[in-house]
């Protein structure tokens, strides 16, 4: 009776190479050995972006104040300047060869929303201060003066006391005062100081001229 060989020689199938001793369990023991080191990278990229998620609003939200606080000190400078400008227009005269006449509010007013204009300012937006509570020089040493608002809100004060002093021996100093206030709005999300309106001041005063 013929014996039927049914082994892969018999099929054409090449056989399966023997391994050396040792390398199928090294095999494994490498993955055994990467799952742990996989968790443990993964639990790190996960603890990341929490830190990420935490510190980048932070971050954000102080570049935001850096911006909208420096804006409120570039107002605040500018209009400072505007109002030293008024101040210099109001004690000087407006034409010397023309009687010597002070300039008047129209010409004071200009100076100053000349200023805020440079700057992107909206002079329709000044706010009335305070009447600054200033004494007026003596008729003798200047001609009698006072405080009026321009059409623009803008105190003006010309001919008044910029040192008073208890002292009645020392002539008092003249010259012209201009004081206004703008707002500013922050917007600063999230924050107490979101859509807050600050009120900024603005000063100036200036000698007249002998």
């Amino acid at each position: 009776m013929p014996i039927i060989d049914l082994s892969s020689r018999a099929t054409g199938v090449p056989s399966r190479p023997h391994l050396p001793d040792g390398v199928g369990k090294r095999g494994i023991c490498s993955l055994l050995n990467i799952k742990p080191i996989a968790s443990k990278l993964g639990s790190t990229d996960g603890a990341e972006i929490a830190e990420a998620a935490l510190v980048l609003p932070l971050v954000f939200m102080l570049l935001l104040g850096i911006v909208w606080f420096g804006r409120a000190f570039n107002i605040y400078s500018t209009i400072t300047q505007a109002a030293q400008q008024g101040a210099i227009t109001a004690a000087r005269s407006s034409c010397v060869t023309c009687g010597d006449n002070p300039s008047d509010n129209t010409t004071v007013e200009a100076a100053i929303v000349a200023v805020l204009q440079a700057s992107s300012l909206k002079p329709g937006q000044i706010k009335e201060a305070p009447k600054p509570g200033l004494l007026p020089c003596p008729s003798p040493p200047a001609p009698p003066g006072g405080c009026t608002t321009t059409s623009n809100n803008i105190w003006v004060c010309r001919t008044v006391q910029l040192n008073p002093s208890a002292d009645l021996t020392q002539s008092p100093q003249c010259g012209a005062v201009v004081t206004f206030q703008y707002p500013f709005q922050f917007y600063l999300p999230f924050t107490s100081l979101n859509m807050q309106k600050i009120i900024l001041s603005a000063q100036a005063q200036s000698r007249m001229e002998n």
